[in-house]
């Protein structure tokens, strides 16, 4: 399915899959005349919650990426991702503001499978990006989003030789900024940090967690649960989750970093944990996706880990990580599942 936005009439559409169903429930939420529009978190790091966001709000943000990015009426967009969310929705909302042809995709691992031409953007999660390496040649502008992207998969994408001007960014944001206010560039130049859109500020609270003020999409001051390193006032680069921090024997542990690290040689995804443990608080874990083999664990062992204290005191292999329903790894059902088999 196509939808022509310079065209838009949605009584002359056929919307048969579920999928293009939401998206027709969508469509005519955001052209009714109402001023706000109803999103969905993902429930990655707690229970659900639905709030509404105003519309305008939203039209900033498109303009923000589509002026980013240098899109212009008429290019293709392509839409893979669930428009319960904030990510579809927003694909949406940048394809109507700029009059985009959008191409419809059922939310899947291998999104882009039978893409055959060109298009000018997308935005998909990582995993679908891990499925989709043979097809990035034919995506110019591609932001990848949902979950932090994997050691391994920048390496995947930096061996397929793709040429100068396919751009690829991992993106930066959450439900409350509407989609992301960061990128960092993956292609052709590989970046350290993300660097913020005009017009949004970054500094550090007292926890030394992220704080955002990006007043074109929310009023509010943001105070994120996120450690970050700031390097000015428009770049930093993401340390991890203070409420994924790990208390091992007194010293604290960010799972993310060590993850990065993991990841660099095992092509598996790789999730730390910490475990209840009378002497030590909670014992260093990892979890590996996938078969058991000696081979990974070798490679494990051999990893230069900055404090011994970082070493995982036990790896266990599970057939499959929970995730969310949009791709991210799901630590609490991870943590419960781990606690009833140990």
């Amino acid at each position: 399915m196509l939808i022509d936005f310079k065209n838009l009439n949605i009584n002359n559409l056929s919307f048969d899959t579920e999928f293009e169903k939401k998206i027709k429930i969508f469509l005519e939420e955001w052209l009714s005349e109402g001023s706000t529009v109803k999103v969905q978190t993902s429930g990655s790091t707690g229970t659900p919650k639905i709030f509404e966001i105003e519309k305008k709000r939203m039209i900033n943000s498109a303009v923000m990426t589509c002026n980013f990015l240098g899109l212009h009426e008429g290019n293709t967009a392509l839409l893979c991702l669930p428009v319960e969310y904030i990510s579809g929705k927003m694909m949406v909302v940048r394809s109507w503001q700029r009059k985009l042809k959008l191409i419809i995709a059922e939310p899947s691992l291998q999104p882009v499978e039978n893409l055959e031409e060109e298009i000018d953007f997308c935005a998909m999660t990582p995993i679908q990006v891990e499925n989709s390496l043979e097809k990035l040649h034919l995506i110019k502008n591609l932001i990848i989003g949902g979950a932090a992207v994997s050691e391994s998969l920048k390496n995947k994408i930096l061996q397929m030789n793709l040429d100068p001007s396919n751009r690829i960014f991992e993106t930066y944001g959450m439900s409350e900024t509407l989609s992301h206010i960061a990128l960092r560039q993956l292609m052709p130049e590989p970046e350290e940090y993300f660097t913020a859109f005009e017009n949004v500020s970054i500094s550090l609270d007292e926890r030394e967690c992220l704080t955002l003020f990006a007043p074109a999409v929310n009023a509010e001051v943001l105070k994120t649960n996120d450690l970050v390193e700031i390097k000015n006032n428009k770049q930093f680069r993401f340390m991890g989750r203070i409420d994924n921090v790990i208390n091992s024997g007194g010293a604290k542990i960010f799972p993310e970093t060590l993850e990065a690290l993991v990841k660099k040689v095992v092509p598996n995804e790789a999730v730390f944990l910490g475990i209840k443990d009378e002497s030590l608080g909670q014992k260093l874990i990892l979890i590996i996706e996938g078969d058991q083999e000696e081979d990974i664990v070798k490679k494990i062992s051999e990893i230069r880990f900055e404090k011994n204290f970082h070493k995982p005191k036990e790896i266990m292999f599970i057939n499959e990580i929970p995730r969310t329903p949009n791709g991210k790894v799901n630590r609490l059902e991870l943590h419960k599942l781990i606690n009833e088999n140990i």
